[in-house]
């Protein structure tokens, strides 16, 4: 009881809801809402259910204790998918241990599909392989969902032979793809417009599909590179405080050193235009480039959510300023909203994670309001998140329900309604030396912040106990 008060306090939760939650006291039957501030001086009121749809929905314990999770309308498990679904909920589980397993489910999991295979990018609920794309930063993932579960929780039970394993087999992968050519035999099987001239003395990792699932057009994936210094810090504190496996520590801080030099040697560009250096989307080491962003992360917009940098970052703030205008070839715009589109989707569709990343790294509560505003005008009926919509008719829309999206329209909610923190995934506060990471602006006073999380608080308990109640384990 002393721990969940202690966290809830943190948060001026009243006590009452402290009290409920100790004696697990039966949660209101009837269901919650906020009410977001969108533009115009307009409201609108969002179930709180709807916040919690991919935890109860996509989530499935298995006999071996793992946790399998779809992406909401797929029958199978990506590795980044899968982390970012678990990500927003790691924050409730010192109020709610009993969400423990389910969490840590997904990493022993993700784990033991890494160590299956670590190019694979998607499982099914068998450990089979689903589809078999290199992407760089699909496996860093599950490493940043371990980390912050450790954090909140101190639980050394996640530390299995599996995650070491997969530890392991994630820097010598990352090592070895800084030198493709010589060292790897991975090849996708089919014809793809990737050019293939590429310097392989950059220190940068060469990657074959973005994280859209989308084959690269230059072998050396910028955001991708940078996620995966970021990841490799991670593996080196795992590694660490997990194992104890100081070797395994010294080569991820090593390997992520050399990414880290490859990027600022290679991934930028001067930009005549805006007179100013950017990052750019991807390059061959050898002089040429693509100036992009795309909609899934990690991308260029979202470099200071994963612990690359600052928002206020000047090399940032020019690329972030190029990729949401209509300089960026995948930027659209229309009558309904505007944001990131993708490659992966038709042509002038914008997708609700590129919206939500844009309000995530926001350093203006107005920036958060309207992106907000555009989530909740071209949602589902459902207040659920589309993978794609079509800016200028929101009714033409890829994927009814997709899981990613989902989650990360609570994170939203959650830091922008409710007060939460970001997650922090560098110690030393960001990759670029001397930066102090953001946080997301909030658009309500703190004491209806307080309020958020009791609501928040409570739909979770209401959720939980029904669904044990449909388990048989409650009366």
């Amino acid at each position: 009881m002393h721990r969940i008060a202690a966290w809830l306090a943190a948060y001026a939760v009243p006590a009452s809801l402290v009290i409920g939650l100790a004696l697990g006291t039966r949660m209101p039957a009837a269901a919650q809402t906020l009410v977001v501030p969108l533009t115009g001086q307009r409201h609108r009121a969002i179930a709180t259910d709807s916040l919690f749809h991919t935890l109860f929905a996509d989530f499935y314990p298995q006999d071996d204790k793992t946790t399998y999770v779809h992406t909401g309308d797929i029958p199978a498990m990506w590795l980044r998918d899968s982390a970012e679904q678990a990500l927003p909920y790691v924050r409730f589980l010192v109020a709610y241990p009993i969400l423990r397993r389910r969490i840590a489910g997904v990493v022993e999991r993700d784990a033991r599909n890494i160590d299956k295979d670590v190019y694979a990018n998607a499982f099914t609920a068998r450990y089979g392989i689903w589809e078999r794309k290199w992407e760089v930063d699909s496996p860093g993932w599950p490493m940043l969902l371990a980390l912050v579960y450790w954090q909140h929780t101190a639980d050394r039970s996640l530390f299995t032979p599996a995650l070491h394993l997969a530890l392991k087999r994630i820097v010598f992968t990352y090592g070895c793809e800084e030198h493709h050519r010589v060292c790897n035999r991975y090849r996708w099987p089919h014809s793809v417009p990737t050019h293939e001239r590429y310097d392989d003395a950059t220190g940068l990792i060469w990657g074959a599909f973005r994280p859209s699932d989308d084959p690269v057009e230059y072998r050396f994936n910028i955001p991708q590179n940078a996620f995966a210094v970021v990841v490799l810090r991670v593996i080196a504190r795992l590694a660490t405080e997990g194992y104890a496996d100081r070797g395994l520590a010294r080569q991820a801080d090593a390997v992520a050193a050399r990414v880290q030099v490859g990027i600022l040697r290679y991934g930028l560009v001067y930009d005549p235009q805006r007179n100013d250096w950017m990052y750019a989307y991807e390059t061959d080491g050898d002089g040429r480039f693509n100036l992009m962003d795309d909609a899934n992360m990690p991308n260029l917009t979202t470099l200071p959510a994963i612990g690359w940098c600052s928002a206020y970052d000047p090399t940032y703030l020019a690329t972030r300023a190029f990729a949401l205008s209509l300089d960026n070839p995948w930027f659209f715009t229309g009558k309904y909203g505007e944001g990131l589109g993708s490659p992966h989707t038709p042509y002038g569709y914008v997708w609700p994670l590129g919206i939500i990343g844009r309000a995530l790294t926001a350093t203006s509560s107005q920036e958060v309001a309207e992106s907000i505003t555009t989530l909740a005008e071209t949602d589902s009926e459902n207040g659920l998140i589309h993978e794609s919509f079509y800016p200028g008719g929101y009714w033409r829309y890829t994927r009814a329900e997709f899981g990613w999206g989902n989650a990360l329209y609570a994170e939203l909610i959650f830091r922008s309604l409710a007060g939460f923190r970001s997650n922090q995934f560098v110690r030393d506060r960001t990759i670029v030396p001397f930066e102090v990471p953001s946080e997301t602006p909030t658009l309500v006073p703190e004491i209806v912040q307080v309020d958020n999380t009791a609501e928040l608080m409570a739909t979770l308990g209401r959720l939980l106990y029904l669904g044990r109640m449909r388990a048989g384990q409650v009366k």
